[in-house]
């Protein structure tokens, strides 16, 4: 078949002209094209493309797909027109399993049911359609020579039907004994090869639903040590595991494991001079002891870590290491391999900066050295070494310092090997720039939610984010705070403060997570420079996290773990909508559940959830909901109920303006399983 894209030959096929079908605009695609779709297990593909070609005629599209590892295995679902007027037709298909698959659309003119309408109208009007059933009998008697036998036969006894004469009223109107329905199909069945155009052929990237939703619990292992000033261990944290697993948290995540440089350490809050017992930054990577694939001494050894794996996978829960591919002045890499650094006119490495930032704890690596191809493969092995340890999630730091060439090489090559990776790309950068790691084979990304305040900043975030062509290419990560930012609405602010973000990250985004355990217990003290930083950093020194404190947010923590469990719909983006509220510090979103087939078949189908959240730490705040009922589902003419699955508490309400009212000292949101009784 001759590219879709360029223009038909009239000598592609002598025997058949070129289609008279015109198939564009197919959506969705990702950059043309260029780049797959994200997609999970059972989340569908819903298809638009327009159609047109020349005349009155009817047209039949089917939307067709296959597993890229089975190709001649294709799966075909017929397309409905949605919107007639503009020659806009629907389909969906559901992935049924993880791999990359691919779709397209085929179209072809439907002369039978051309026929059948032109026939239907004369018969209306009063005409003689002798001719015309002459015609039809021609028509099926042609598929009968395109399909099996026992179809033929059919297709045959039905075109001797059109030629015995019968009134012509009687012939056309048997739909309901199923005959005029059961040509078409059959027709459409057996003609439909030699008449088709097809679409651009569109590749999606189908994952197990962790990719879309998932919880991620960050800890330094180095600060669960038995007692205050204790250097903590990998088996130190295996042994206290049970602590985020109660909390319901998906994913473990620990910063570099790596040993530490010596070089330039830094101190206590960043400062140049470290004294002889400070640990220094686990992303300063590299020393005598190892680089990349070695596990800092303090820390444990290779079975510590492997009994780590296990504790955790025991749990239902993943780790996930951080990977940074950069290395201290001490790492072995400097010496086997200085042609992986760029170097100064006099033969120095400079340190790594992002202005006014210094890091001279840190040499980046050069992606364009002469030596690249060896370095790449090198990076690229880090992940197969630690994956062969059955790690299978990696949080990426500043991968948008790294070639866009290089990850959609390494990513690609990693998951053909072990295809339920993760990959979460910490790239707090320019818009465009983030959106580039997703779709070259990033799995989730961090996001601007740290710096989305106000009702106004969330709506229009959010808003985009759900929206294509974002919602095709870039599954939003939602962390309150990172050990590198505390933002400025958190620094000094109240354990109240700390539970609204905490709502706000759980139940916009589906995928979501915590630096812990310094935000459920509301850590925060600013570092004293002016910056977005904490203070006393756990990057540079060691900390005693009070776990048991009665002030911890654990529990909330744990009930939003919970409800995002139990509700389907929060474990999209698709179907977020906002709504109004008379008060503008409530912020009032709903997610209803995104179809498809549901993997875990003993998980109920979710109601509609409304969330409720009083931006305002310090004060109640009260008014009157403006609900787009008829978007949930509801009919606004009979009462339907709301859970609070937060609270507690069931409210009966009727119409679209319920009141609502949050006193922050006591429940900060409401978030609202939505149930109308039958009439």
């Amino acid at each position: 078949m001759s590219d879709p894209s360029s223009p038909p030959s009239v000598t592609d096929d002598p025997a058949q002209p070129p289609p008279r079908l015109v198939l564009r605009e197919v959506h969705p695609q990702v950059a043309a094209g260029r780049y797959p779709l994200k997609r999970v297990v059972g989340e569908p593909v819903d298809v638009e493309v327009v159609a047109v070609a020349d005349g009155h005629v009817h047209l039949a599209l089917d939307l067709v797909w296959s597993p890229e590892n089975s190709p001649t295995t294709s799966n075909r679902h017929p397309m409905q027109l949605v919107a007639p007027g503009l020659d806009r037709w629907g389909g969906r298909w559901v992935p049924p399993a993880p791999g990359r698959h691919h779709f397209h659309v085929e179209g072809w003119v439907d002369h039978f049911a051309t026929w059948l309408d032109g026939t239907r109208r004369k018969v209306d009007d009063g005409q003689s359609v002798r001719s015309e059933l002459l015609e039809g009998a021609a028509l099926l008697e042609s598929a009968a020579e395109g399909t099996a036998k026992r179809h033929g036969d059919r297709l045959r006894s039905w075109a001797d039907e059109f030629r015995s004469g019968g009134e012509p009223h009687l012939l056309l109107a048997r739909a309901d004994d199923g005959s005029i329905h059961s040509a078409a199909a059959l027709y459409r069945r057996a003609l439909r090869p030699m008449q088709a155009a097809r679409s651009v052929e569109v590749v999606v990237d189908v994952e197990h639903e962790l990719a879309l939703c998932s919880s991620w619990y960050e800890l330094f292992p180095r600060s669960w040590g038995p007692e205050p000033g204790v250097h903590g261990t990998l088996a130190d944290v295996a042994a206290q595991i049970d602590y985020v697993a109660d909390m319901g948290f998906d994913i473990v995540y620990l910063p570099p494991i790596h040993p530490i440089g010596h070089s330039h350490r830094k101190g206590p809050d960043n400062t140049t001079e470290a004294g002889p017992d400070d640990p220094g930054s686990p992303w300063a990577i590299g020393s005598a002891d190892g680089g990349h694939l070695s596990i800092h001494p303090s820390l444990g050894t290779f079975e510590d870590f492997d009994a780590l794996v296990a504790a955790v996978d025991d749990r239902g829960m993943r780790l996930a290491l951080d990977v940074a591919f950069q290395c201290s002045p001490d790492h072995p890499w400097v010496t086997e391999h200085p042609e992986w650094f760029r170097h100064r006119p006099d033969g120095s490495i400079h340190y790594a900066e992002n202005p006014p930032k210094k890091y001279q704890d840190i040499y980046p690596l050069d992606f364009e050295s002469t030596a690249w191809r060896a370095l790449w493969e090198a990076c690229r092995d880090v992940f197969g070494f630690w994956a062969e340890r059955g790690v299978r999630v990696f949080r990426v730091d500043n991968p948008h310092t790294k070639p866009f060439a290089f990850w959609e090489w390494c990513l690609a090559d990693i998951r053909r090997r072990w295809p339920d990776t993760i990959f979460l790309s910490e790239a707090f950068t320019r818009p465009e720039v983030m959106h580039q790691l997703a779709m070259v084979g990033f799995t989730q990304s961090y996001n601007y939610f740290p710096w989305r305040v106000s009702a106004d900043e969330l709506r229009g975030y959010f808003t985009e984010l759900a929206g294509p062509p974002s919602v095709d290419q870039l599954r939003p990560s939602s962390w309150p705070t990172t050990p590198d930012i505390l933002p400025w609405h958190l620094q000094r602010a109240s354990r109240r403060q700390f539970a609204v973000r905490a709502v706000l990250a759980a139940t916009l985004s589906p995928s979501w997570g915590v630096y812990g355990p310094a935000f459920e217990l509301s850590e925060a003290t600013p570092a004293d420079n002016g910056k977005e930083e904490f203070g006393s950093s756990e990057k540079y020194e060691l900390r005693w996290w009070e776990r048991s404190s009665p002030d911890s947010l654990r529990g909330l923590l744990t009930m939003l773990n919970t409800i995002r469990r139990d509700h389907r719909a929060l474990r999209t983006l698709r179907t977020l909508r906002f709504h109004g509220a008379t008060d503008e510090q409530l912020l009032v979103f709903s997610k209803t559940t995104y179809e498809g087939p549901v993997t875990d078949p003993s998980r109920p189908v979710d109601n509609p959830v409304v969330v409720v959240v009083n931006l305002d730490p310090d004060h109640i705040r009260l008014g009157e909901l403006r609900l787009d009922l008829s978007a949930l589902g509801i009919d606004d003419r009979r009462p339907y109920l709301a859970h609070d699955a937060l609270g507690g508490e069931t409210y009966e309400w009727a119409g679209s303006t319920p009141y609502v009212e949050l006193h922050p000292q006591r429940l900060c949101a409401h978030v609202l399983r939505l149930a109308q009784p039958p009439d």
